[in-house]
Parts: C-alpha cells; sequence; structure tokens
C-alpha cells in the first residue's frame, strides 16, 4: 500500500470532480478525523490515517483490503470507479438523476436510463456530466454519465437514452467476487 502519484491523484480527482465538483476536499478533511487515499494493487482505498497506522504492520501479500475500495486503476491507467464509493459520493453530489420506480430495476440490471424512466434531472446538467442515479424516495442506486443536457432532455423522445449507466448497486451481487480483492 502506497501514496497514489502525482499523475495518479490527477487522474483519480478529475473523476470524482467529474461527480462531486469541489467537494472532493470535503472527502479528505473530515471534521471526524483525517483520511487519505491509498494505492493497493490497483485498487484507489479511502482511509482513516488512524487506521492506516495499523495496517503499516501488515505485509503487502497479506493484506487483501482496507478501508473502502473507491475504484481500480485499468491498464491502460484509466480510473473506473467502484459502487462501494456511491455511500461516500452520493452526500455531496451536484448533479442528479431521479428515476421512476418502473425504471429502477432496469437500471439496476445495468441498464441506461431511457428518457421514459426519469423522474427528475437536477438543473444546469452538462452533456457528459457524471451524475448520481437516485430513486423517487432519495435512495442512492448508482452513478452513470448524462448522455443529454437538461434542456435535451425536456424535448426528447421516450425511448432516447438521457444517461449512460455506469456502475449500479445491483453490481454487489452481480460481480461480488471481483468486486475488491
Amino acid at each position: 500500500m502506497r501514496p497514489l502519484t502525482e499523475e495518479e491523484t490527477k487522474i483519480f480527482f478529475e473523476k470524482l470532480t467529474k461527480y462531486i465538483g469541489e467537494n472532493v476536499r470535503l472527502l479528505i478533511d473530515r471534521p471526524d478525523g483525517a483520511y487519505c487515499f491509498r494505492l493497493h494493487r490497483d485498487r484507489v482505498f479511502y482511509i482513516s490515517e488512524k487506521l492506516l497506522k495499523h495496517a503499516v504492520s501488515i505485509d503487502r501479500d497479506h493484506l487483501m483490503s482496507i478501508g473502502t475500495c473507491f475504484g481500480k486503476f485499468t491498464k491502460t491507467r484509466k480510473f473506473r470507479l467502484h459502487i462501494t464509493a456511491l455511500d461516500y459520493l452520493a452526500p455531496y453530489a451536484q448533479y442528479k438523476i431521479w428515476l421512476k420506480p418502473t425504471a429502477e430495476q432496469q437500471f439496476v440490471y445495468g441498464n441506461h436510463i431511457m428518457k421514459s424512466g426519469l423522474g427528475r434531472i437536477s438543473e444546469s446538467t452538462a452533456k457528459y456530466q457524471g451524475v448520481i442515479v437516485y430513486n423517487m424516495a432519495d435512495i442512492p442506486l448508482g452513478f452513470g454519465v448524462a448522455a443529454k443536457a437538461t434542456s435535451e432532455c425536456r424535448h426528447a423522445e421516450p425511448m432516447a437514452i438521457v444517461c449512460f449507466h455506469q456502475a449500479d448497486v445491483g453490481e454487489y451481487i452481480r460481480a461480488e467476487d471481483t468486486l475488491v480483492g
């Protein structure tokens, strides 16, 4: 486990900024203690510094994970956000999409969001902006990328894709063996 390099930090924070904007600093400077991001086996973990002090005594080969996995770097050095980061990103989301009850299951099964399943969308959401997807009861279901801006969504056809699927809570079941480890 090691700190992120300058290049890795830049790529990682660009991805987080796409979803939560300037609120990234609120993840690190928390009132309940200092938190940091560490890299272990191409995965980025969010961990309290108190827990990190205990983790250094464990051999790298024996350490599976520690803290919360926010995602992983691919072989091409791009960063993919994991669903395990949802609980930390959702409170700070700037752009949100709410799904109608009929569209929740389709999204949780890994499908894109159609205009017919769109309940609400945050004002001034830009095209290709990272969004957190909620159900109508404000429970976060996952995240995606807006395929259309808010103004385009109003005039889109019912079967037009308005949000590209990135990750959803159904991955806990579909990919439980590869999510962490």
